[in-house]
Parts: structure tokens; sequence; C-alpha cells
């Protein structure tokens, strides 16, 4: 059956050696069976997006000699499809406003997860329409999934429970819980990732989700809201993360040397894209690791 894949980088800064990575990946399984490999430019962050990133991502996939599949899209065209599935959640009582800061939940939450991010305590869930209707009109506002009520009515409909499957780990029983009422509008943006993503996945007819093991668990809350908006659920691909000589992984806050750097330093890309294949980061830049 022809894969449907897709790489969808942030316009956040130049593509490095990671992205390349999962990019190959991406559009090799997409290629091996006769089917499309998309680009996807997620750029709803209004603050740190770039046009100019954008131009590069184009420009560095090019050099590597990989090749999309139809238009690009682009998530900032498509707002009013988050905002329609944001309403169809809202509409089914499983959203609430958050007025909370990151300062407020960091004092008040608990981090699971090796403590890589604190989860929600649940401060506003509680609060009253009145005192809820008057600050919406007043103060900046987030929207948080009712965990506990999304999960219910998951349950309500499917008593074996939530199932997905990754290619190296298998099924997997979706365990959305552990992360709390996850943001699914943000502050200053109207959606977030966690929604924008399982939208257009669906939207798009991915079959296959090619991403780094980093968002192992989100995929967790991505299979509950596909269930909540009753969307198909695509094989997932959760490849392991190119770390550099130091052993951290290529990061663009770490300083990873991007594709563009390379390129000035006439590296080859053949040569560099073989590497990848073979799981090597090249160069002497490390190696891909779980």
């Amino acid at each position: 059956m022809p894969v449907v894949s897709r790489f969808a980088p942030s316009p956040t800064g130049r593509l490095h050696l990671g992205h390349a990575y999962s990019a190959i990946k991406a559009h090799d399984l997409a290629r091996e069976t006769g089917g499309r490999f998309l680009l996807r430019i997620e750029d709803i962050d209004p603050t740190r997006s770039r046009d100019e990133f954008v131009a590069g991502i184009g420009e560095d996939l090019r050099w590597l000699g990989l090749r999309w599949d139809g238009a690009v899209v682009r998530q900032s065209c498509r707002l009013r499809s988050y905002a329609a599935a944001l309403g169809r959640l809202k509409a089914m009582g499983l959203v609430y406003p958050c007025f909370c800061t990151r300062a407020e939940i960091t004092a008040s939450a608990s981090a699971p997860h090796g403590g890589e991010a604190p989860v929600y305590p649940g401060t506003c869930r509680g609060i009253s329409e009145e005192v809820r209707t008057q600050r919406m009109a007043e103060d900046a506002h987030c929207w948080r999934l009712d965990m506990a009520r999304a999960m219910e009515t998951v349950a309500i409909a499917r008593r074996s429970g939530l199932w997905w499957r990754d290619e190296a780990a298998g099924w997997i029983k979706a365990d959305p819980a552990a992360q709390g009422d996850v943001v699914l509008a943000r502050k200053d943006a109207p959606t977030s990732y966690h929604l924008a993503v399982t939208i257009d996945d669906a939207a798009q007819h991915v079959t296959d989700v090619v991403r780094g093991a980093d968002l192992f668990e989100a995929t967790h809350i991505h299979r509950l809201l596909q269930a909540l908006l009753g969307l198909p659920t695509p094989h997932y691909h959760h490849h392991a993360l190119l770390l550099g000589p130091d052993g951290e992984r290529l990061a663009k806050r770490n300083g990873a040397k991007s594709l563009a750097d390379l390129r000035e330093e006439e590296a080859d890309p053949a040569e560099l894209v073989a590497a990848l294949r073979q799981d090597k980061a090249p160069i002497g830049l490390g190696a891909a690791q779980a």
C-alpha cells in the first residue's frame, strides 16, 4: 500500500542534521512504496516564525536531493480548520479557558516523565461560569482539554481503550491522562501543536507519521484527539534522535551546525545523505541514539 508521509518543520531557524535525518526517513518510506512525501510548514508561532526560514527549508531539502509532492501546506493558512475543531470540543464541554501564567503553573505543578515539563494542576478547571465569562473578556487565556471528561467520553464509546501502533514499539495503549489538561489553543496563537498536527495529518491523508522519539509521548494526546474528533489514526515511526559528539541531541538551542553552514563549507550532500541513511551523522558529528 502506498505510504503518505510528511516532513513538518517549524520555520524558527535553519534546518540542521537532525532535521535532515527525519526528512530522509519520511521521504524514503514514501518513495519505497510509490507513495507521496509531503512538506508542511508548522508556522503557528507568530513571534518566532520567519519567511526567510520557510525559504531556507526548501533550499535545504533540494540541496539534500529530496523532492516533495504537491503544494507546501502552511499551518498559518489553516486557522479556520483548527478553530472549527476547537469549536466542536467546546460544544462537547471538553475544553475550558485557562488564565494561569507559566510561572504560576511551574510553582504549583508536578513534573512527570523525568521532570521534562510540569503537568498543569487544573487550577482554572473549576472556575464558575460567571467568573470565567468575566475574565475571558479581560484577561489573556489559552484553552485546555479537560482530560478527565475527555477520557470519560472516550471510555463510554470504546470500552477496550485507545490503541496506536509504533513501528518499533508495537501496539501501544494510549495513556494521555498522565500529561494532564494539555493546551489546545495558546494565548498567543489560536491553536497548539497537539491540535494542529492532529487535524493536518487527517486532512492531508497522512498514513505514516515519521518523527523523533522525543514526540513519542505526544502521540498519546493525538490518539485521544483522533478519537474525540472521529479522525483516522496513522501508523507511527518514532526514530532515534541524532546526537552530537557531546552526547546531546542536535537542536537549534544547542547551536547545532545548520545545513546552510555545511553547504557553505562545501560539504558533499550525497555523502551526507548516505551517512544519515546508515543512522550516522557525517563529518564527526555523532550518531543516532534512542
